[in-house]
């Protein structure tokens, strides 16, 4: 390497770590933001270091003829980090995806059958279990797929991904104004604290704790009422699925 590249090179490096020391407290603004959107087991510190690493990545690729400042291309590079890293910590065992699916499937029954509102008893009784356990099922329906969460929270995509069954193509879904029609009409349709537990975490961008607040219940209350209504989106969508399949 000549003198000129290596001098090069190292005021490149110089650059890219004052970056990174300038805009580190962003990194914290990003994590505590998408961190209170999230379930209480998802460790701010985990979202910080993945989020450190995307600074560091978005430091040394950024040139200023990008057309936008580093704080915006940083903060885009850094936010996909943490969601990567999300990803990665799918926790849920195979037998929470499957109890869902069957949640899912009762309430689907106990509604056809009874032409109303599946309730909580009835659903534990027809998966037999007790209530206490299907809480816990409704609770982890909402907890275990942190990895499709898009902070946009209003997003449709991200909507749609959490009520996804292995059967859907989320990417179709995504892209049918039919689907999107009728996944309106089911969440009108929910009963009334389960569709203002997702108009408020959906449309009006609250965390767990502030949707406890309004409904005076405790934050593991209100996953359980999340989840609870993913499941029962998702078996009410199940027929337009056949129908469009």
């Amino acid at each position: 390497m000549s003198g000129v590249a290596a001098y090069s090179a190292v005021r490149r490096a110089s650059e890219a770590d004052t970056l990174v020391m300038r805009h580190a407290e962003l990194v914290k603004r990003i994590a505590y933001h998408l961190a209170g959107r999230l379930p209480a087991s998802v460790e701010v510190a985990d979202l910080i270091q993945a989020g450190m690493l995307g600074l560091i990545e978005a430091a040394a690729n950024f040139t200023a003829d990008r057309g936008a400042s580093f704080e915006t291309y940083a903060g885009i590079r850094i936010r996909g980090a943490m969601l990567d890293a999300l990803r990665k910590l799918d926790w849920a065992p195979r037998s929470v995806h499957r109890k869902s699916r069957a949640a899912a499937a009762a309430i689907r029954d106990i509604e056809a059958e009874l032409g109303r509102e599946a309730r909580d008893s009835e659903i534990a009784e027809r998966m037999g279990v007790s209530v206490e356990e299907y809480h816990r099922i409704a609770y982890d329906a909402a907890s275990c797929r942190v990895a499709s969460l898009d902070d946009a929270g209003a997003d449709d995509d991200s909507l749609l991904g959490r009520i996804e069954d292995e059967r859907a193509d989320p990417l179709r879904d995504a892209t049918e104004e039919g689907f999107r029609r009728a996944l309106a009409r089911a969440i009108d349709e929910l009963p009334e604290r389960e569709r203002l537990v997702m108009s408020l975490y959906y449309d009006e961008e609250m965390n767990l704790k502030e949707i406890g607040a309004v409904l005076k219940v405790t934050e593991s209350r209100v996953c359980q009422l999340h989840g609870q209504a993913l499941m029962r989106l998702r078996a009410r969508l199940a027929d337009w699925r056949e129908r469009r399949g």
